[in-house]
């Protein structure tokens, strides 16, 4: 941490997460005198919320970055993608802020709005970095003046395939189910950070922060204790060997439940490929997983394909211009996912060409 205000801070927030936890009880007895939200969280809402909806609800679109070229090569192309489809019929996108957590600026600040907030103190995320991303979202909804009612919390391997409405109503914030979140069938580690007295584990929505679109009023009192649920489970070696990569996913759902929080689940709001293998009706790509194929169009991951695309293959350089697209028989998926890249690359200014990057690389070894 830079200054001690800070350090103070996220001891802070810490301390706060003990108070919250020793007082469940007092919350549980207050919510058993409400009514209790129960719904089939992957396809309905309430039928009440649906009658809600207001034709015009901006959404600001947030999302948390490094200084690294890998985060920012991604940032650009979501940027550009942002800016096609924000003012289209349809969409409710606001302004858009890059959260970088690298506790400098960076040379993308003309380029992106940014605010610029301090990394966990040195050590504290003991190599998982993800675990800066609540700290950075605690930071930047106690400095910003954010004058969008919701916040979409997004990534920079996120591209807008069409304009993105505000899919969440009222109190009740809109998420996607990804399935490698099962807090059911994990309830001996969820129980650590989730006592009984808050209800099933069934309460804890099988998803992660992004992509949620939520109250930002919400948000300001989920995102202490994301951080502080994250924290306590990295720290927990039984939960952090379980979790790995995924833990502070697993550390927004619980702290969202803790807040008697629940998710309209849509199972539109992102695809992922390879495996999701079409772009029909779907608003966000998400391009975390590898695309490896042979030349007959089939995939052979975990092999390395023929033809390829993994953004991990470019930590240190950008993806060059002019990707080549997938052999026949690819997932239509990835064709738009190469065809996406392309067409942002080719218009981002000063964007290295195949050459530059392969001179670069040389350069460097």
């Amino acid at each position: 941490m830079r200054n001690p205000s800070a350090l103070f801070m996220a001891l802070l927030s810490i301390g706060s997460f003990i108070f919250t936890y020793n007082f469940v009880s007092i919350i549980v007895t207050s919510n058993e005198k409400q009514s209790k939200f129960v719904m089939d969280p992957l396809v309905e809402m309430p039928e009440h919320v649906k009658r809600s909806r207001n034709h015009r609800r901006p959404f600001h679109v947030a999302l948390t970055a490094t200084a690294t070229p890998y985060s920012k090569w991604q940032c650009r192309i979501m940027y550009y993608w942002y800016n096609e489809k924000k003012d289209l019929p349809g969409s409710n996108m606001g302004k858009l802020t890059r959260i970088l957590h690298s506790g400098a600026p960076d040379n993308l600040m003309d380029e992106i709005p940014t605010v610029v907030v301090d990394p966990l103190p040195l050590g504290l995320d003991r190599g998982y970095v993800v675990l800066n991303r609540p700290w950075a979202f605690v930071q930047w909804l106690e400095k910003s003046t954010i004058e969008e009612e919701y916040i979409l919390m997004a990534e920079p391997d996120h591209i807008f395939l069409k304009p993105l409405p505000n899919l969440a109503y009222g109190d009740y914030p809109v998420a996607y189910p990804f399935f490698y979140i099962k807090p059911v069938e994990n309830e001996s580690l969820i129980r650590k950070f989730f006592p009984e007295a808050m209800g099933p584990v069934s309460n804890v929505d099988p998803i992660g922060n992004s992509p949620v679109i939520i109250k930002k009023e919400l948000l300001k009192k989920i995102a202490p204790t994301w951080l502080n649920v994250s924290l306590k489970m990295k720290n927990d070696p039984e939960t952090d060997r379980k979790f790995g990569w995924v833990l502070e996913m697993y550390g927004y759902a619980v702290a969202s439940a803790l807040h008697r929080v629940q998710h309209i689940l849509r199972n539109d709001f992102i695809l992922q490929p390879p495996y999701d293998m079409e772009t029909q009706n779907k608003f966000i790509l998400h391009y975390t997983y590898a695309c490896d194929f042979n030349l007959k169009g089939e995939l052979i991951y975990p092999k390395v394909g023929e033809w390829r695309f993994d953004k991990r293959a470019y930590l240190d350089a950008p993806p060059p211009r002019n990707l080549p697209l997938p052999p026949r028989g690819v997932p239509e998926s990835v064709v738009t996912l190469v065809r996406l890249l392309n067409e942002a690359t080719a218009k981002l200014p000063n964007w290295p060409t195949a050459e530059e990057v392969n001179s670069s690389r040389i350069g460097r070894s």
